[in-house]
């Protein structure tokens, strides 16, 4: 329902795609703060007292899935550097 209401307004389908875009993904500043916020979760990431490898894993991924979202590129090497200085 709020997805229809957001469009109901515009004329044409690019003004549609836009008003989606900017809901769904935000301005280029609001991208710009969240890589660079995932960027210093992803430098400062380590293993959290009492987590197992499988949660440490999933945090992982999904804070470097966000990233590769947001354009970031890494290499297998980087990433599995990255994971074996994080754990305990």
């Amino acid at each position: 329902m709020d997805e229809s209401f957001r469009v109901s307004q515009c004329s044409c389908g690019k003004d549609i795609w836009d008003v989606l875009d900017v809901t769904h993904e935000g301005t280029n500043d609001v991208k710009r703060v969240r890589k660079h916020a995932l960027i210093q979760e992803y430098e400062m990431f380590k293993m959290q007292q009492g987590e197992t490898i499988y949660e440490v894993q999933k945090r992982f991924i999904h804070t470097v899935n966000s990233l590769i979202d947001l354009g970031k590129e890494f290499n297998k090497e980087e990433l599995n550097i990255k994971v074996s200085k994080c754990l305990d």
